[in-house]
């Protein structure tokens, strides 16, 4: 399955990429597969997309959680917690 993956804010400056198109083999189908399937890649997109560490993600632009199935050719974007004041 093909996606296209876009990084914004602290995410983007760690990793040193605002977008990338992948393909991900078949038993990645969740947004929660697909940061495992990019931790496996090791430092810094270990350290960065760490299970540990609060992240949101959108898929086609739409807010969604871990559990989301991906879809072929999706835009996934990965951002950190926004905080307002």
């Amino acid at each position: 399955m093909k996606l296209q993956l876009r990084f914004f804010a602290s995410l983007r400056e760690a990793l040193g990429v605002s977008q990338e198109e992948i393909t991900i083999p078949g038993t990645v189908k969740t947004i929660a597969d697909l940061r495992m399937y990019l931790i496996e890649r090791g430092n810094p997109w270990a350290e960065v997309l760490a299970e540990s560490k609060v992240l949101r993600c959108a898929l086609n632009q739409i807010m969604v959680d871990a559990s989301t199935p991906l879809k072929e050719n999706a835009e996934v974007a990965f951002f950190p917690p926004v905080t307002g004041g």
